[in-house]
């Protein structure tokens, strides 16, 4: 599942000279170039969101400057395999070595089956998946809520052996995984110390309690 580039050296001890653990952030990606001003069935959404993960981000784009700090004093980065991640990673890393991992991918979002007269807008398409595919564990082809919760309890155990070790790591990723990983975080003991939302380009900070 894993492909990785060479990574970061460890820092196992605080600059002071102390053992200490580090924190974990997860960012979301920038904003993609696929445009969201149509209105599309089911089937139409289901092609619109393979484009989604297929594609990159908007031209033109500058990464806020305290996403590239943190990607500057992290210790090692995680970005997912998609590539709207590992273009946000060439915008904040300034070509430091990362480790891509498809751990890191986004939840799916398969979407109800409807008639071919029914269309909605990609956002409202996304909020209708997710409901479908959480309250309902649906799969339709692809990965269930269980398997999701599953992988991301995987990715957060991985984030805190190395955060334990002293690493302060930084997650280049997606919106909801982001938000899937942060809730078994918290049900390990990790505090939310700073939190941006769900926004692009947004980071949410995770220290140990």
């Amino acid at each position: 599942m894993m492909t990785s580039t060479t990574q970061s050296p460890v820092s196992t001890q605080a600059r002071d000279g102390g053992a200490k653990t580090g924190t974990i952030t997860l960012a979301r990606h920038g904003r993609p170039a696929l445009s969201r001003k149509c209105w599309l069935t089911s089937d139409g959404y289901r092609d619109w969101w393979r484009r989604y993960d297929l594609g990159g981000l908007q031209a033109g784009q500058t990464a806020p400057q305290e996403l590239v700090d943190t990607a500057s004093k992290a210790d090692v980065i995680f970005v997912s395999t998609l590539r709207r991640a590992q273009e946000t990673a060439q915008a904040v890393t300034g070509g430091r070595d990362i480790i891509t991992d498809a751990i890191f991918v986004e939840a799916p979002l398969p979407p109800p089956h409807t008639p071919s007269w029914f269309k909605m807008p990609p956002r409202l398409w996304g909020v209708t998946a997710r409901i479908w595919w959480h309250l309902f564990n649906r799969r339709d082809g692809h990965e269930n809520r269980s398997e999701a919760e599953n992988r991301a309890d995987r990715a957060a155990q991985m984030l805190i052996e190395r955060a334990e070790r002293g690493q302060d790591v930084l997650v280049l990723a997606h919106g909801y995984f982001n938000h899937m990983i942060g809730q078994k975080l918290k049900a390990r003991g990790w505090r939310l110390t700073l939190d941006q939302g769900f926004k692009y380009w947004s980071q949410r900070r995770f220290e140990k309690g």
